[in-house]
């Protein structure tokens, strides 16, 4: 089976869990199908499932390539009903449907492609599939392949192997880089598609949210692993009780890194200073709170957040007043990607909540108000301190002419 150059880096990736996001007419279902031979043909007694969103789409999509590609010499039988071949090495090949998950229990698995995940209901792989493959201990591995439709649990495990979270590769090509489709193709297909159609079917990319309000967020390019330093930790807090959060940070000039995430539900001020103090201990340590902490009282004795944080020996930075909202996320959208193309703010792979509530907060439709939704607890402990050190300047107001004397 002759490959393309990013199928063979697909094939060859020694990772158990790959992820392939790819454009249309990429040659999924080829790569799929020479995967589910190799890992069959390689080793005897070996369960190998190619799971589509649906039976139907299993059979329609895979089983004529899957069997006409094995060898008749390999093969010991064939069960049309049930889409299973199975080889004289005692290896089984079947196509399976995800749209009954539950029904896909009970057996270990080897190997496994699961085809247009993003069409698929996550827990088919998170409450199933996944169990499945530990039956096989450290063997069981899985490739996830298809086109993106919006983020979703597909774009969640493609972050894995973005993030390099251990045993994960991401992988993400356009269908012209797929060498399947000649470019007269690909330039027809964008003269007849709206941008965020072609964009997704095309360019394999995963199109923001309509109306998302960290647009300079970029996974690919805002992720990266923080190096271990922070001589001074910048924190940016915010005191809702569920949950309080708190962003932690270093500075470098005029780029900041965020390195940790603390989250605490039903909690109060008091237990936030004391794991700042048991992860970090006594060293230099700036805190930028809401400024309602001047008169909120999260915690008991009358004392206010911001004394208990100033009594606790942390340099309290805090504004008079509240910034705009607006200001406060234009500070932190220009740190994410400025007009010149520069990106001054970087959040580490495992500050997931970080990550999930600049990628998915949102306005409220047809508003420019953000969303309570959950995502806004992080964004605005990122934006006290950004917006402290970083403020959006106003263009002062010009002069009355001076006279001369």
């Amino acid at each position: 089976m002759q490959l393309t150059p990013p199928q063979s880096d697909i094939f060859v990736c020694p990772a158990r869990f790959r992820v392939v996001v790819a454009g249309r007419r990429f040659g999924k279902t080829f790569l799929s199908t020479a995967e589910l031979i190799s890992r069959a043909l390689g080793k005897p007694n070996q369960n190998v499932w190619y799971i589509a969103p649906t039976f139907r789409a299993g059979r329609d999509i895979a089983w004529d390539m899957l069997t006409q590609q094995i060898p008749r010499e390999y093969i010991a039988k064939t069960n049309e009903t049930s889409l299973t071949v199975t080889l004289k090495n005692g290896s089984s090949i079947s196509i399976k449907g995800a749209e009954k998950h539950d029904n896909l229990r009970g057996r270990a698995i080897d190997f496994v492609v699961l085809d247009e995940f993003a069409d698929m209901k996550p827990e088919a792989w998170y409450e199933v599939i996944r169990p499945s493959l530990s039956g096989r201990g450290e063997q069981g591995s899985a490739l996830f392949i298809g086109t993106p439709k919006g983020r979703n649990h597909f774009y969640d495990l493609y972050g894995k192997g973005i993030d390099q979270d251990e045993g994960w590769q991401s992988y993400q090509y356009t269908t012209i880089e797929g060498g399947n489709v000649p470019p007269d193709e690909i330039t027809s297909a964008k003269a007849d598609l709206d941008d965020r159609t072609f964009q997704q079917e095309y360019q394999a990319q995963f199109v923001n949210y309509s109306g998302i309000i960290y647009y300079g967020f970029k996974r690919e390019q805002s992720v990266v692993r923080h190096d271990g330093e922070h001589p001074v930790i910048h924190v940016g807090m915010d005191f809702n009780l569920d949950p309080m959060s708190a962003v932690l940070m270093t500075r470098r000039g005029d780029t900041l890194h965020v390195f940790d995430e603390i989250v605490m539900f039903g909690s109060n001020t008091d237990e936030m200073v004391a794991e700042i103090r048991t992860r970090y201990g006594n060293g230099t340590i700036v805190i930028y709170p809401d400024p309602a902490s001047r008169q909120r009282k999260t915690s008991a004795g009358g004392r206010t957040d911001l004394s208990i944080l100033q009594n606790a020996g942390f340099d309290v930075k805090v504004r008079s007043s509240h910034a705009a909202v607006r200001d406060r996320i234009n500070s932190v959208n220009s740190r994410l990607l400025s007009k010149d193309g520069q990106r001054r703010l970087f959040v580490d792979p495992k500050c997931k909540k970080v990550i999930e509530s600049l990628e998915r907060h949102t306005y409220k439709e047809g508003t420019s108000q953000p969303e309570k939704d959950g995502f806004d607890h992080m964004n605005d402990a990122l934006g006290y301190a950004v917006e402290y050190l970083f403020p959006i300047r106003k263009a002062n107001k010009p002069q009355a002419p001076q006279r001369w004397t």
